[in-house]
């Protein structure tokens, strides 16, 4: 009797990206090898290739590596290859021992060295996202009434939430338009203070500081989704930083992480006491006792853990917030720099004190297609410099989050330049 044959998995989709083989890496000196060049589309037999562009851009103009989305957003080579080392012991294994617990602990000491974190700051982690933390947050942090700041799609979506949950007061949102920022004003009553860091839509970026004025222990909740890891912040001015892994920390989504001071550790606790009803998958209680023991309530996707506790190495070993923090000014000031000397394109976010380190958004003046633009670079393998799609602007939208080489932006700038002379 024949033995049944057993198929080899599936090749893994490869990056198209133009990252040159041969070339030391910037950050190490070291040469791509064989393997990880193909890891990342630079082999021979890659898949996944992009169409044959009508207009070609020169080789020696293309950026190393051609990956600029704001999320998910260019994850190192390096790590890769590294997970696909680490993984062959790591992945499929029960996320209750000790393997999982180590690598769960690693990233939240990585994690509290990287921000410096307060005494009694807890790291805090869970499934499902920001998405799902604002679900949790209007749950298990807010008592009753909260105030948001709107500036954009990502930093309205926290408001909705509130004004949406029966068991809380209407919220306070205030707004301003796409490009610009609003502040918080101390109000009565209120007892959360809501916030984004960084607003992905717009590439607008908002100071952390505790609202003047406000209630004796209000909380400050800061939504550092896009800007954790990529911008300065002092966590004693905020009481719950959270974020997702699949920005400055070049991992996938799908978990929340959420940086908790002392006073929003005894909130949690005030609220999971004090009879609400909260979904089990949305109980911060739980999450905070788990996640002490290096855990979270239910199975975690293993690859983004690894990412997430390798970058924040990668980022330590920068030196730290403040190196990473430097490489995004670097790459920020040449974006804004090539706009404001560039004869058809301006930065968006007019007030530079308010424009992102990590997410650049450049308007293009009505001679320029930008749709045209982004798809001659797609076609070139310089991928995910569309706008967000719902703020219908004649522009482009760069990811500069810490894993993107600084000469990349500039290799970006020239290629932009290139494609503008030669469209018709």
């Amino acid at each position: 009797m024949r033995s049944p044959s057993v198929e080899s998995p599936p090749a893994i989709k490869k990056f198209p990206g133009p990252i040159r083989p041969d070339t030391p890496d910037r950050d190490t000196g070291k040469v791509l090898d064989r393997r990880l060049r193909e890891a990342v589309g630079c082999g021979p037999g890659r898949i996944g290739r992009v169409p044959t562009p009508q207009l070609t851009i020169p080789a020696d103009l293309l950026p190393r590596d051609g990956r600029f989305g704001c999320g998910p957003s260019k994850v190192r080579p390096e790590a890769v290859a590294g997970l696909a080392s680490d993984g062959l012991a790591l992945l499929g294994t029960s996320h209750r021992q000790r393997p999982v617990q180590d690598l769960v602990g690693r990233a939240r000491c990585g994690l509290t060295e990287l921000f410096a974190l307060p005494d009694g700051y807890q790291v805090v982690l869970g499934n499902g996202g920001t998405t799902a933390f604002w679900d949790a947050a209007a749950f298990g942090l807010i008592r009753e009434r909260s105030q948001h700041l709107s500036y954009g799609e990502f930093s309205a979506k926290f408001g909705s939430v509130t004004k949406g949950a029966p068991f809380l007061g209407d919220p306070t949102v205030r707004s301003a338009e796409p490009g610009g920022l609003a502040t918080p004003v101390a109000e009565a009553g209120i007892d959360a203070y809501c916030w984004a860091h960084n607003e992905t839509s717009t590439g607008v970026m908002a100071p952390v500081r505790r609202v003047a004025g406000a209630d004796d222990g209000a909380l400050m909740l800061v939504d550092a989704t896009s800007g954790a890891g990529g911008l300065p912040v002092d966590l004693a001015e905020a009481d719950v930083y959270y974020f997702a892994p699949q920005k400055c920390f070049a991992a996938d989504g799908g978990i929340w992480l959420a940086l908790m001071s002392p006073a929003a550790l005894d909130r949690v606790a005030e609220i999971s006491a004090s009879g609400r009803w909260i979904p089990a998958f949305l109980d911060l209680a739980t999450a905070v006792d788990n996640s002490a023991k290096n855990q979270t309530y239910n199975t975690p996707a293993l690859t983004t853990l690894w990412l997430l506790a390798d970058q924040v190495d990668w980022l330590l070993g920068l030196g730290g917030l403040d190196g990473a923090v430097r490489r995004t000014t670097e790459s920020s000031s040449r974006l804004y720099g090539w706009a404001e000397a560039s004869a058809y394109a301006t930065p968006f976010v007019t007030d530079p004190a308010h424009r992102s380190l990590v997410v650049g958004t450049v308007d293009f003046d009505t001679t320029v297609d930008s749709v045209a633009v982004a798809a001659t670079l797609r076609a070139n393998g310089v991928v995910d410099t569309e706008p967000y799609r719902k703020l219908g602007r004649n522009q482009l939208r760069i990811g500069m989050f810490p894993a993107v080489d600084p000469d990349d932006v500039t290799a970006l700038t020239q290629c932009i330049d290139y494609v503008v002379d030669r469209l018709d």
